[in-house]
């Protein structure tokens, strides 16, 4: 008679969330996610290839719960900058992960799908994903950049962010108005 599964694959990998956001990605090892669910660490290689692919899966984990939380945001950019900004800080190494993981770009792009929707809508179809982009490298170089406390020069922060979002939305918002002209592409 097999003997009975005693965790889950999403038990796993929420051990392994919690781990990673206590200790970073080095706090994730097999034997730490194992005595967080209750069984011996080789009990998780039945569920879970090997800690390579642990990591891939809280990465992917991680962008699924940004993607949620962006499609129940109330979809303009600003809102998505928002609850992308509250989201990294909420799960710092997750949000960090997302980016580092190779193999993890799918489900990323799951999260920048609503963006590529909301782009569209302020700018429309020709300029959506070049917009879409822009937008994405701006917020996450910013939520990046203050996550590792690099904005030392004073003033306020949350001030800072507003600004550019608003700044961006502006521009795209200029560049959307004037119909016929596209954006000059790469070499030109």
């Amino acid at each position: 008679m097999p003997t009975p599964d005693r965790t889950s694959l999403s038990e796993i990998v929420d051990a392994g969330r919690v781990l990673l956001e206590a200790g970073g990605p080095a706090g994730v090892t097999m034997s730490a996610v194992a005595a967080s669910v209750g069984v011996r660490a080789p009990s998780l290689y039945k569920r879970v290839r090997d800690r390579d692919a642990l990591i891939l899966l809280l990465a992917e984990a991680t962008a699924d719960e940004l993607t949620g939380r962006l499609v129940a945001s109330r979809a303009s950019l600003a809102d998505y900058a928002r609850t992308f900004r509250a989201f990294a800080h909420e799960r710092p190494e997750g949000f960090r992960l997302m980016f580092a993981v190779e193999g993890a770009a799918e489900a990323a792009g799951r999260a920048a799908a609503p963006i590529v929707v909301a782009a569209r809508d302020l700018v429309g179809e020709d300029q959506a994903l070049a917009s879409a982009r822009l937008f994405t490298a701006w917020v996450t170089g910013f939520v990046t950049m203050e996550l590792a406390g690099s904005f030392r020069m004073g003033g306020d922060v949350d001030d800072a962010f507003e600004f550019a979002l608003a700044t961006i939305e502006a521009g795209l918002a200029a560049q959307a108005s004037r119909p016929g002209q596209v954006l000059p592409a790469h070499g030109s």
